[in-house]
């Protein structure tokens, strides 16, 4: 904590439930305060954690109870703010695991983490070497893998969802899903729009495809 804040009930609520949980709670300098922070928007307080556990793929694909997987794949989203902003709308749906790609693809940033509103606290984060090879190994464990494209012919509200293990797969804010991919989804669908855009961007695309699986999980549940 910033040794010069002047006192306010919300650094003292802070200190109250850092001592309630035995958090040691220090006060240090602005400039080596400034110095350890990674966000501009610190507000003179920071936590350590410990880094985040690394989810297994295999593992998220084999969930079965209390429901069965339903996660959300990402191809080459690169955009932090649309990141967190996912990660949020995923936890909020049921969304059980979250895979991203090790290379070109974002990871988790203190703007990710700002965006997502704690939910990186809840939703496993699998990070994979490919995203083609991950699509193949989640059909091999009997996940149904639906790919979001603009031009599908089908509508993601007839998709086959039921209540099966699930991975939606969505694609890069700019070229959406790359072409191997996209040959490796089990279904391809699109969302109905009836405006003069074609596209929506994919933390919004996110939002409406979890619902739309929750939806329909809650209907044949």
């Amino acid at each position: 904590m910033q040794a010069e804040l002047e006192p306010a009930p919300i650094l003292e609520d802070i200190v109250e439930l850092a001592e309630a949980r035995h958090v040691p709670v220090r006060q240090i300098g602005r400039s080596k305060f400034d110095s350890l922070t990674a966000t501009a928007s610190s507000q003179g307080v920071l936590a350590r954690a410990q880094p985040l556990d690394e989810a297994d793929l295999d593992q998220l694909a084999q969930r079965r109870r209390p429901t069965p997987a339903f996660l959300v794949v990402l191809d080459g989203v690169t955009d932090p703010g649309n990141f967190g902003a996912l990660l949020r709308t995923a936890e909020c749906a049921g969304v059980t695991g979250v895979v991203v790609g090790r290379h070109r693809s974002v990871h988790v940033t203190p703007t990710v983490t700002k965006a997502a509103a704690g939910a990186i606290e809840y939703v496993p984060l699998a990070l994979v070497g490919g995203i083609p090879a991950a699509l193949r190994r989640l059909a091999d464990l009997g996940v149904l893998t639906v790919g979001l494209d603009a031009d599908a012919p089908t509508a993601l509200a007839e998709a086959p969802i039921g209540d099966q293990p699930i991975a939606v797969v969505l694609g890069s804010e700019g070229r959406g899903l790359s072409r191997l991919v996209r040959e490796r989804c089990d279904v391809v669908a699109s969302i109905a729009m009836a405006g003069q855009l074609n596209s929506l961007n994919v933390a919004a695309a996110a939002a409406i495809a979890c619902f739309e699986v929750a939806r329909q999980r809650a209907a044949t549940g």
